[in-house]
């Protein structure tokens, strides 16, 4: 009784629940009778006995359709109960913040005045996920409500990137539902006129693009423009992230402004990358120099710079984007990913060199983008590491240590980024390990930011400490992609039209009258369709039976690299009697220098027309020798396409010919000249002797000590290739009687070879 009694006594009940509690366990001459409903009330809500895993309390026998709207209706009741507090306590300011009002007067508040500007940002930004979420009614409403309350007449500083992609973007897909007859959500009240708040809001916008660079400016005042004494740094993501908002805005008003605006700021950055195909962090929008450390990677500062030249592409249709993509994702790919495939860390931009082991939660979006580019396997295994984030923190903290296993900073401000790619990756591959992930987060967003008016941001996931904020991401992004993940029957599943969710999760889409005509084509169409994803196979002594992602030998190792033990729910799936393979890299890009031979020539930095031409369909090689080739892994796997020759950059379609006379000479006329490759044979015998006895100071200067014919092991047949060195031209016996071998030595101490030797062996 006296430990119940000290438990209830230092559990943070409200004062009058424990105080009610205590008395009743005065009453001593109650116990017999009441100790037992005391435990049973008491003891659940302790966190002494609570689970620390919310996935296990969730795990339920696979995902029927049921299940999955039960899920689906959970959501909708927490986005609900968002956005109905957002319209009883803070409607038509911008956010529900239930214990501070705006900071306007404070200028050096920039967390709070880019997105606050005084335009009821959270009910613009949610326009189209009434559309999501099939409330039409909903949707009229608040339509009604923009119309009749948003001005951009304020005096306030905004971000212009964060202005465009939640408050531009909202209206422009709101004017689409709202004014497209063939479809359920159509207004016909509607006379454009989220439309006409979209063309004045980018009005005000432009006068931060009056730089001689191009590249806007981070802040502008709504009302008076550019203030004086206005910082000219901003950042790669916040300045070439407007090209679908812009380009859209100005298909859909005649008013090319807009476009082009985005389009110079958007080539104002790409055209400054490095020598690696990398562009920066920070930059100076005046003088377009790059700001020191000069480190990039594919979170904050840069992630949808890259998502914006995928997703003009497809809704475009402009091909010079989708080339921008093919670079900069090989060059990320190459130099950006980790040696395991796990992470992608942030890199020196000019030499490619590891700057920092931190990977940021804004970061979670990458995996999305990979599905949509094509490459699921590359997806699945980043993804696994957030995930592993997420169950070890019941949230993703906004920065981690990936050295030390630590986070280093414990926010979680209910970013949608990562649930955006569990969204992605369920759709293109169906595993309801993807549910799992969701219902998961589900539980933990329910539990820790579901507050009585709203949901709130945590500012520090370890005691879940209230961030007294709900960001408007939260409604227009976060719990769109989670109701998304459940509704199987969701319309938005079934367009099979260019559409693109931008980087606020907002639906566009470019009506076939308002793209522009291509230009005639300059190389071969090739197909931009995706592989599809195809399941590993159970094994071959079951064949036909396929598994899912949470088979896959590498999953655990995504769990260690966070330093999180193995959950209840964990060892279903895992057992540590095993080992955790080590996932092997495949390497996405190669770049080598061209020779004859096979042999090392030095580079020629530019080449003659006489040497590397170029024609109406590609290029034709005319003198192989020195030309460096960077060649790139396909999306599907089956080989590898030619993407630079010397400086010149090969696009998908166009064709290489070679015509180098020297590279397919017969060692006959003698015009090759290592002659000795065509002389050996195509296959030999690879002979394998034992050395069992061998030490590491002895040495086959004695006859006694040259291995016999009677002491082969096992003898292979191989097959040579027809380029490189001959490694028995390297490698020879200086001892007459020796036969020539290349020796390989086992250390049955160090019996795979991962530790240090602790001998120098001999060279023979």
């Amino acid at each position: 009784m006296r430990l119940l009694y000290c438990i209830v006594a230092q559990t943070k009940f409200s004062k009058a629940f424990k105080a009610s509690l205590l008395s009743l366990m005065k009453w001593e001459s109650y116990w017999s009778g009441c100790l037992i409903a005391v435990i049973t009330v008491v003891l659940p809500r302790l966190p002494l006995f609570q689970t620390t895993d919310a996935s296990d309390a969730l795990v339920n026998p696979g995902w029927t359709a049921q299940r999955k709207l039960a899920a689906r209706e959970k959501t909708r009741d927490l986005w609900y109960h968002g956005f109905d507090n957002y319209m009883t306590h803070a409607f038509p300011m911008d956010e529900v913040r239930p214990c501070q009002g705006p900071d306007w007067n404070n200028p050096a508040n920039i967390a709070r005045n880019d997105v606050a500007g005084n335009f009821s940002l959270t009910l613009v930004d949610v326009l189209d996920s009434f559309v999501i979420l099939d409330d039409r009614p909903g949707f009229e409403l608040a339509v009604k409500k923009v119309i009749e309350h948003v001005s951009f007449d304020v005096n306030t500083k905004p971000q212009v990137f964060e202005t465009t992609i939640r408050v531009l973007g909202g209206l422009l897909s709101g004017h689409l539902y709202a004014s497209q007859p063939d479809q359920p959500f159509y207004l016909p009240w509607y006379r454009g006129q989220l439309l006409e708040l979209a063309y004045d809001l980018g009005d005000r916008l432009l006068p931060a693009f009056s730089t001689p660079t191009g590249i806007p400016y981070a802040r502008i005042n709504l009302r008076q423009g550019i203030m004086k004494g206005e910082t000219t740094e901003t950042c790669t993501a916040g300045a070439g992230s407007l090209i679908l908002e812009f380009g859209l805005l100005s298909r859909l008003t005649g008013d090319d402004r807009f476009e082009k605006a985005a389009k110079k700021a958007y080539f104002g950055i790409w055209n400054r990358r490095s020598d690696l195909g990398i562009v920066g962090n920070t930059i100076n929008s005046w003088n377009g120099q790059w700001t020191p450390p000069e480190v990039s990677g594919i979170g904050a500062g840069v992630d949808s710079f890259y998502e914006y030249a995928l997703k003009w592409y497809i809704m475009s249709g402009e091909i010079e984007f989708l080339d921008i993509w093919d670079d900069a994702y090989a060059a990320i790919m190459r130099y950006s990913r980790s040696l395991d495939g796990y992470w992608y860390r942030p890199v020196n931009m000019n030499t490619g060199d590891l700057a920092y082991y931190t990977v940021d939660s804004l970061s979670a979006f990458w995996p999305g983008l990979q599905v949509l580019a094509g490459d699921v396997e590359a997806a699945i295994k980043l993804h696994m590491l957030y995930y592993n984030l997420w169950k070890h923190h019941a949230g993703l903290p906004e920065v981690y240590d990936t050295s030390f296993k630590v986070a280093t900073s414990h926010q979680y401000p209910l970013r949608p980024e990562f649930i955006e790619s569990t969204w992605y990756l369920y759709r293109a591959t169906k595993d309801p390990f993807y549910l799992d992930v969701g219902e998961r987060v589900l539980f933990d967003l329910t539990t820790r930011a579901k507050v009585p008016c709203g949901l709130t941001g945590i500012a520090d996931l370890r005691s879940n400490k209230r961030d007294d904020r709900m960001e408007s991401f939260a409604l227009s992004e976060t719990l769109k992609y989670l109701y998304l993940l459940f509704d199987e029957d969701n319309a938005l599943h079934r367009d099979d039209s260019d559409f693109v969710l931008t980087t606020e999760g907002h639906i566009f889409k470019l009506p076939e009258v308002l793209k522009r005509a291509s230009p005639p084509p300059s190389r071969k169409f090739i197909s931009h369709q995706c592989p599809a994803y195809s399941p590993q196979e159970k094994g071959s002594k079951l064949p036909g039976l396929l598994q899912g992602v949470r088979y896959r030998p590498h999953v655990e190792y995504a769990r260690s690299l966070v330093g999180a033990s193995a959950s209840e729910t964990d060892k279903k799936w895992w057992s540590a009697d095993g080992w955790c393979e080590k996932p092997k890299l495949d390497v996405y890009s190669y770049e080598f220098i061209l020779s004859v031979n096979g042999g090392t020539v030095p580079e020629d930095p530019s080449p003659s027309l006489k040497k590397l031409d170029v024609v109406s369909d590609g290029f034709v090689i005319n003198n192989v020798t020195g030309i460096r080739t960077k060649i790139v892994q396909r999306m599907d796997g089956k080989g590898f396409d030619v993407r630079k020759l010397g400086p010149y950059n090969v696009r998908p379609g166009q064709v290489v010919y070679i015509n180098d006379t020297e590279l397919f000479a017969s060692p006959a006329n003698g015009q090759l000249a290592q002659t000795a490759i065509w002389d050996r044979d195509r296959t030999v015998d690879l002979h394998f002797m034992d050395f069992d006895t061998l030490s590491p100071q002895s040495t086959l200067e004695s006859d006694s000590n040259v291995p016999r014919p009677a002491d082969v092991d096992v003898v292979v047949t191989a097959s040579t290739a027809q380029f490189g060195a001959h490694f028995l031209d390297v490698v020879k016996s200086e001892t007459s009687s020796a036969p020539e071998y290349l020796p390989i030595f086992y250390d049955k101490d160090n019996d795979r070879g991962c530790e240090p030797y602790q001998y120098s062996y001999p060279a023979f």
